[in-house]
């Protein structure tokens, strides 16, 4: 029989297997977006038709048996949507933030690089969609994404060099945690200089964690450890509201460029 949640609320996470989708939900409003997030769960949207009809016969069994909730009204078409909350999940204590010793040492001899916070959030978003394959950043999803960004709830880092744009990472903030839905680099290392930046900023804010959503070599090499899902909702819970806000001015990227444990 299939299981149905009247919204995100009402989902248990953890009573969810460890991999693959936990729940289809056709909403990708701001509402609903933030609600998911708060709930440990983020959106992979089918990039078209086939996918759709894909995740339909992959899924409908787990789906019909319960093993994967519907969550919200019954009319709308739930499968475009698929929503993850993986375990273990790959998150960067951002205590624990550092830039490779090369990086580090080309930031302070020669790169006259720059960071900001919320400076050209849409063209982040729009530069880490690109054409990529699969399109996960959906018109209808980034158009949510902008209006949470209007209300305080996403943030994004670009990365400058003489004036240009040249790397960022963009996501949600949910209380302790910044869950970093996706990042681009015009040059190499731009995208590593952006976590550090974020988990810099959002340290001051009273952060705790970044959330890297999807374990791989990439977010391995920027220091991400593997928390357990159980563990991560419950930095989610600690708090409902977000603390101090994030500085945002711009900043040499240079300062980030300290070793490890220094003052």
């Amino acid at each position: 029989m299939v299981s149905r949640c009247p919204g995100w609320e009402a989902l248990d996470v953890l009573a969810a297997a460890p991999d693959g989708p936990v729940a289809f939900c056709a909403d990708l409003s701001p509402v609903g977006l933030l609600a998911a997030y708060r709930a440990g769960v983020y959106p992979f949207p089918a990039s078209d038709e086939y996918t759709r009809a894909l995740n339909e016969v992959v899924f409908a069994d787990q789906v019909q048996e319960g093993g994967i909730r519907l969550v919200g009204e019954e009319s709308a078409d739930p499968f475009a949507v698929s929503w993850w909350s993986p375990d273990p999940r790959p998150v960067l204590p951002v205590t624990a933030a550092h830039l490779s010793r090369s990086l580090a040492r080309r930031l302070r001899n020669r790169l006259p690089w720059s960071t900001s916070l919320d400076r050209e959030f849409e063209r982040v978003v729009r530069e880490c969609r690109g054409d990529r394959a699969p399109l996960w950043l959906t018109e209808e999803l980034i158009a949510s994404l902008i209006r949470l960004h209007e209300l305080g709830h996403a943030h994004s880092v670009e990365v400058w060099e003489d004036g240009n744009l040249i790397g960022g990472v963009f996501g949600l903030r949910v209380g302790p945690v910044f869950s970093m839905d996706s990042m681009f680099f015009r040059r190499p290392g731009a995208s590593k200089v952006a976590v550090s930046d974020l988990a810099a900023r959002f340290a001051q804010a009273g952060g705790e964690l970044l959330d890297a959503q999807r374990d791989s070599p990439h977010v391995r090499d920027l220091g991400c450890v593997l928390l357990p899902r159980e563990q991560y909702v419950r930095h989610l819970r600690r708090t409902a509201r977000d603390s101090l806000p994030m500085p945002t001015a711009t900043l040499p990227a240079r300062r980030l460029a300290r070793p490890v444990g220094s003052r």
